[in-house]
């Protein structure tokens, strides 16, 4: 097996089944960057104003649209014109955590999008393919990642995948092929991903790669929890990354970028305050671009960027 930590974004796509997970890791080299901005603020203005501002810098960009207070359909529209206007791909991170089951045989009886197979009783059951699928947010319509918890066991894997694997383009006919990252580990004191924990994500992901596609965690798994070995290839993607390890009064443990990337062997780092906290946003981006990408490169043993 091949050794994924000293690996290009690129060869390592071609390791990957889902089409998400090759858009990823091709789009970071492409555009020389591993940052991905955790866009908490909760009104639509401002979201795109950080999608705008952000977006030449990043190559995912993570939303909470539950918190966004004056949401509507335009929000989106701007929001996929922005990923594509400045070549990033949106994370909703939802953290989906309810039961799931792959869907039944459609029935002309559903309220779902009609691209998606439905259920026979589109009200009842099956809650979290509609969370997912339909409500007022219709994630899986406009987001290419996704997340879950694995607590609730495979089932939750498999309802998410029953929308994700079986959207089509309304322009194009052509399969959108969401991925889905599980929740092996969380970056807050005291969070009870620990023991087991991981290493169970870890082989419900291998179980289902072609859906899952990575883990936000804090290192590199295989199926004993530990470094990775002769593994499958995920990707990881990395919260709770500022310059300057420390913390703050609601728990929040954070790692520098090299820490993270080099140290770690995590391949996207994800910020927060350390950006739209920044009185110079723009520097700041440049700055958490440089440190993640230079650490990228110290991992794959090229020359840093000056």
């Amino acid at each position: 097996m091949p050794n994924f930590l000293t690996m290009s974004y690129t060869e390592r796509a071609a390791h990957h089944t889902n089409q998400t997970a090759k858009d990823l890791l091709t789009l970071m080299d492409r555009k020389k960057t591993n940052l991905s901005i955790a866009a908490d603020v909760v009104s639509k203005d401002a979201l795109l104003k950080l999608a705008d501002t952000f977006g030449p810098y990043i190559c995912v960009f993570k939303t909470h649209i539950d918190i966004i207070t004056d949401f509507d359909e335009d929000l989106i529209t701007q929001l996929k014109a922005l990923s594509e206007k400045h070549d990033f791909l949106i994370f909703e991170d939802r953290k989906f955590a309810d039961i799931g089951k792959k869907q039944n045989p459609p029935s002309q009886t559903s309220s779902l999008p009609s691209n998606i197979p439905p259920t026979p009783f589109p009200q009842t059951g099956n809650t979290v393919v509609h969370q997912y699928a339909s409500g007022i947010y219709k994630i899986a319509s406009w987001s290419h990642i996704t997340n879950a918890h694995p607590i609730p066991g495979e089932g939750i894997i498999k309802g998410l995948a029953s929308v994700g694997l079986n959207l089509f383009s309304p322009t194009t006919a052509s399969p959108l092929s969401r991925g889905l990252l599980l929740l092996a580990e969380m970056s807050s004191a005291g969070a009870l991903t620990t023991g087991t924990y991981p290493s169970q994500a870890y082989t419900m992901a291998c179980k289902n790669r072609d859906f899952v596609f990575g883990f936000i965690g804090q290192r590199r798994l295989s199926s004993e929890g530990t470094e990775e070995g002769d593994e499958p290839d995920f990707v990881y993607l990395t919260p709770g990354v500022q310059m300057a390890s420390k913390g703050d009064d609601l728990g929040q443990q954070y790692r520098t970028p090299e820490e993270v990337v080099l140290e770690s062997g995590c391949d996207v780092i994800i910020v927060g305050r350390g950006l739209y906290g920044a009185k110079d946003s723009k520097k700041a981006a440049e700055e958490y671009r440089r440190a993640g990408w230079n650490a990228y490169l110290k991992r794959i043993g090229m020359e840093v960027e000056a």
